[in-house]
């Protein structure tokens, strides 16, 4: 059944405009009648189309659940910008496996440092990204991909979340020994290509950060994110 996400919805008339609205109609050739799948807020909406024009689908709702792919815990990803595009991959892959935010940080380890405003720009197009993952993985809501953000600002964001686990290159306890449930929110901080500075990482632990090692192995930054989310899932019973 198709699905369509929505930020916000009255259940009284659910309405999906837009690009949503011309494809429903023109490209998959629905008509009144015809259900489909809105997802908002961790919910899945079984609808049935009322009314259809190429600006506005208006839709009555059947019934309405918690979407079974929706983990059970908020997870958060401080990404170090990474070369090239690697981005793009991390961020596709980090939906499809259970992120719910994706935050790229910019570290004094770096290779590639954007500016704010020239980051700014690729916005739109990661945050595409993201929503195509959601909607090839059955999420039930879209995860954000928000602004560039400094060290300083991701000290400050530690404290708001149940757990913070840091990948340190430099040693640290085993995902097998985490205790992580119950846990709501959870955050993993992952490096670039060159890991963090000495410096950074002991301010990240005195922050609240708790150091994990994924092992001997030296992982490439777009895998490391990858296997920590996988392994957080599973931790935490969502896999």
């Amino acid at each position: 059944m198709p699905r369509f996400f929505l930020e916000q919805l009255d259940e009284s008339d659910i309405c999906i405009t837009g690009p949503d609205a011309r494809h429903i109609g023109l490209a998959l050739r629905m008509r009144v009648g015809d259900s489909l799948t809105v997802c908002a807020y961790g919910k899945d909406y079984q609808c049935r189309i009322r009314s259809i024009s190429p600006e506005e689908v208006h839709l009555d709702m059947i019934s309405s659940a918690l979407c079974a792919a929706e983990p059970s815990v908020y997870l958060t990803l401080y990404q170090a910008i990474p070369k090239s595009d690697k981005l793009v991959q991390i961020i596709q892959k980090s939906v499809e496996l259970g992120a719910s935010r994706i935050v790229p940080v910019l570290t004094q380890r770096c290779v590639s440092r954007p500016k704010p405003a020239e980051f700014q720009k690729k916005l739109p197009r990661l945050q595409k990204i993201a929503a195509e993952a959601a909607k090839q993985a059955g999420r039930g809501m879209i995860p954000q991909v928000e602004p560039m953000i400094t060290m300083e600002t991701l000290y400050q964001e530690i404290p708001k979340h149940d757990h913070t686990l840091l990948l340190y290159e430099g040693g640290g306890k085993r995902f097998s020994e985490l205790s992580l449930t119950p846990c709501h929110t959870l955050s993993l901080i992952i490096g670039s290509e060159g890991g963090f500075d000495p410096a950074e990482a002991e301010k990240l632990q005195a922050a609240g950060a708790e150091p994990v090692w994924l092992g001997h192995r030296i992982l490439r930054c777009e895998t490391a994110p990858l296997t920590a989310i996988t392994l957080a899932m599973f931790q935490t019973g969502n896999l």
